[in-house]
């Protein structure tokens, strides 16, 4: 192990070549890596760029901004590392001095740390606080979903953003067995009424994931850091997005769609009113997955979708 290695290693970042081959990121440019994590992706932009390139990497994760840091120290003022949400990132490259960039990465997945970190509370298999949060400055944590929610929300909730077909019966439950402290117990609590049945997936795996997406409103800087990587990117500039979830997979689609029209009036509208022009040209017309090869060796790559566009 390399000695600025942190105990368990890095995160593997996920599709890595078919990244950077739809960033197609010019020597000396400037990129966003909008979603840093342990660096992965923004090494691979650092070196694709070479010596007079620069890398703003962001992430409202404090300690990935941390462990970022010790894997490339090495590549000193060309790389700049800013805890903050992608959410606001036409910000975040304001502050940089500059205005437009030359490509933006967008990876929605928990790095391997943030899942295996027990403290952390993403996970069912832990005995942790139910926190979920990926900032440290959040005032939402996930106890506060499952243990003040009323119980029409939860089931608003884990339908919305597990796709779980026993919403009901498990928001009823929880709003029933309340208050729960911990991962482990609400895992408990949802295989209890909602029972494996021969299923690989863990029973509670959807309700953990819509609770998370809902402590850290997801779905909502999703839509804002689209935008925000829009306003960014120069004509010709490149966004490479990694999402890991149908809806977050679908509004990332839907976006793309919206952008790459001049009208978005409704279809049965004779006579265009929007004023909408094209932003973006969609490079990705089918969804791009990772290789089998890949998935053998990082299997929580396999639900990975990928989607790109060039700014016009």
């Amino acid at each position: 192990m390399n000695p600025r290695e942190p105990p368990g290693g890095f995160h593997s970042p996920v599709m890595v070549r078919e990244v950077m081959d739809f960033l197609e990121l010019p020597a000396g440019g400037r990129c966003v890596d909008g979603t840093l994590g342990d660096g992965g992706h923004t090494l691979a932009m650092l070196e694709a760029v070479g010596p007079q390139g620069y890398v703003l990497g962001l992430d409202a994760d404090g300690e990935a901004i941390g462990r970022a840091r010790q894997r490339l120290q090495d590549y000193g003022q060309r790389v700049a590392l800013v805890q903050t949400n992608f959410a606001d990132m036409a910000e975040a490259v304001k502050a940089q001095g500059f205005a437009q960039v030359d490509g933006v990465l967008l990876d929605l997945g928990l790095s391997s740390y943030q899942l295996d970190t027990a403290r952390r509370g993403f996970s069912f298999r832990d005995e942790a606080a139910l926190d979920m949060r990926l900032g440290a400055d959040q005032e939402l944590t996930a106890a506060d979903v499952v243990n003040t929610y009323a119980e029409a929300d939860l089931v608003r909730i884990l339908f919305r953003y597990g796709e779980e077909p026993q919403a009901r019966r498990i928001a009823r439950a929880i709003v029933q067995r309340r208050p729960i402290g911990t991962a482990m117990e609400l895992a408990a609590l949802v295989e209890s009424v909602a029972p494996r049945r021969g299923q690989r997936m863990h029973p509670a795996t959807r309700t953990f994931q819509a609770i998370r997406m809902e402590t850290n409103g997801d779905i909502q800087n999703l839509e804002q850091g689209l935008e925000g990587a829009l306003d960014v990117l120069r004509p010709g500039g490149r966004l490479v997005v990694l999402a890991y979830h149908s809806l977050e997979d679908a509004a990332v689609k839907e976006f793309m769609r919206r952008e790459s029209r001049d009208c978005i009036c409704p279809p049965e509208q004779a006579l265009c009113i929007c004023g909408h022009k094209a932003r973006l040209r969609i490079l990705t017309k089918k969804v791009v997955r990772p290789s089998a090869e890949e998935v053998a060796k990082n299997p929580r790559a396999r639900s990975a979708k990928l989607r790109a566009c060039v700014a016009l």
